[in-house]
């Protein structure tokens, strides 16, 4: 494998764009290419059988584009599928829920954390293990958001109404005690504005994204895989789902002018 290899990221959707949005501006010499599950997203209600089949296809795909390292952008396949991808690729896999974990413990002074999260993340327990597995006494309280990811997806997540499904969801840990919160899917960044102004400026809203960047460096780095410096990259993206809301969500939250976009599609038995 060279070091000038691409990086691959993979996620349900839109989401994982939060992540590669970090890696770009941690690495600005390295190269991702990007794969969103768009047609087939939410993940989050998902069987983690079925969720376990469409990772694996997404993260075979990428792999036979050589890529030197793989990054699961979804906390949702993270949960069901991190371990079993570690233990069967070749090359490095990293996740998002303990860089997530990790970045919370940091920040939190009283150790009491939320977790928003899909139903599929919340159900598995992740968050709980990996935060668990840090500081055994601390406090966490879950949350799953199922109405946020279809927000993003389509594009809706700036308006009054993504405003006021927010606050609705959030409206549920009003008596509950924390002081930092883990927005627990990759999609849920687009909507950290609202989530922040619902918490106040008491709780800390904190994505995995630039933790998990960190953790992309440190194992290239170790590797002796970083890209050559003063490369110019040439991102590229694909999607199983609609190209033109992929493309003004990239335009949008990466600032890519004219991102090179495919279409992509996985076997659906």
């Amino acid at each position: 494998m060279q070091a000038n290899a691409p990086i691959g990221v993979i996620d349900s959707g839109v989401g994982g764009l939060t992540v590669a949005k970090e890696i770009m501006r941690l690495l600005p010499h390295e190269k991702v290419l990007y794969i969103g599950d768009n047609a087939r997203c939410p993940y989050g209600p998902r069987p983690q059988a079925e969720v376990r089949k469409y990772t694996w296809q997404m993260a075979s795909a990428l792999v036979d584009k050589n890529i030197k390292l793989l990054v699961i952008a979804c906390n949702t396949a993270t949960a069901a599928t991190l371990d079993s991808l570690q233990k069967k690729l070749s090359i490095p896999v990293i996740g998002v829920i303990f860089p997530g974990a990790r970045a919370a413990m940091k920040v939190s002074v009283t150790k009491e954390i939320a977790v928003l999260g899909t139903l599929g993340t919340v159900k598995s327990g992740a968050y709980e293990n990996a935060l668990k597995s840090l500081m055994s006494s601390c406090h966490i309280v879950q949350l799953a958001c199922p109405k946020f990811v279809p927000l993003v997806e389509s594009d809706e997540y700036e308006g009054e109404f993504a405003r006021k499904m927010v606050w609705e969801t959030l409206g549920q840990l009003e008596r509950k005690h924390f002081d930092t919160a883990i927005l627990g899917c990759t999609h849920y960044p687009l909507l950290q504005e609202f989530i922040q102004e619902k918490f106040g400026p008491s709780v800390a809203v904190l994505s995995s994204a630039s933790e998990t960047a960190k953790d992309v460096e440190n194992h290239l780095r170790f590797q002796n895989m970083l890209a050559p410096a003063k490369r110019l990259p040439v991102h590229q993206f694909y999607t199983s789902g609609s190209t033109s809301i992929f493309e003004t969500i990239i335009k949008k939250w990466l600032e890519i002018e004219k991102p090179i976009i495919h279409s992509i599609k996985f076997p659906q038995t």
